[in-house]
């Protein structure tokens, strides 16, 4: 009976637009990390604009947090959406933890590796776009969102070898030099693996959805 109650009353579905609109904060944000660590003058600018749009993805989330409360039926679990919500706007917290590393210790020049894990961070934020897009029809298009996960799996993974090859660079350059440079290099290594260990979970609770309502 609540079955059926719940298929003929209307249903909220400014959540996928609220998704969309975070997901896309995800982006920008990745982009703007990226510009990051290109280094040079840039730096600060770019750092502006990561905290810029972890302001804009704070704000979706209490506009998603407050719909929650006011909704009568929502288009998923209650709990699902506010796991959704937590994860995507964990993602960006990440990101603005990077930058804020890089504006404490006035870090200005960065490895390649950091170049190469702030590139497949666009990556994953721009996959997450596009399974966030997906959720509207999930049954439709549940095969294409399991792909999008699996994909978002291979690159925590291929994240998880540049920051042991990066850590390990860091040291053969720094070892008998500078031990704060070291520590420094193995901090921003630290926040930009962590921000892709975080697309990750928004993939996982995308998947999760996926399995109980398709």
């Amino acid at each position: 009976m609540l079955g059926l109650f719940r298929a003929v009353m209307p249903k909220e579905d400014r959540f996928f637009e609220l998704f969309a609109q975070h997901a896309a904060t995800l982006v920008a944000g990745a982009k703007a990390l990226q510009d990051l660590m290109q280094g040079g003058d840039g730096v600060e600018a770019a750092s502006a604009r990561v905290y810029q749009h972890e302001e804009e993805a704070d704000e979706i989330t209490r506009q998603v947090m407050g719909a929650v409360r006011r909704s009568f039926i929502t288009p998923f679990d209650r709990s699902d959406i506010q796991d959704l919500t937590t994860s995507l706007d964990d993602a960006i917290d990440q990101m603005r933890k990077t930058a804020k590393v890089v504006s404490l210790f006035e870090v200005r020049t960065f490895e390649p590796q950091m170049r190469e894990m702030a590139a497949i961070i666009v990556q994953a934020a721009e996959l997450t776009v596009e399974a966030v897009a997906l959720l509207p029809d999930m049954r439709k298009n549940a095969q294409r969102l399991t792909e999008l996960a699996v994909r978002v799996t291979q690159i925590e993974e291929q994240a998880d070898q540049m920051y042991d090859q990066g850590r390990k660079a860091l040291f053969l350059a720094q070892k008998g030099g500078d031990p704060m440079a070291f520590i420094v290099g193995v901090d921003i290594y630290s926040h930009l693996e962590k921000v892709v260990d975080r697309f990750e979970d928004v993939a996982n609770r995308i998947s999760g959805i996926v399995v109980e309502q398709v």
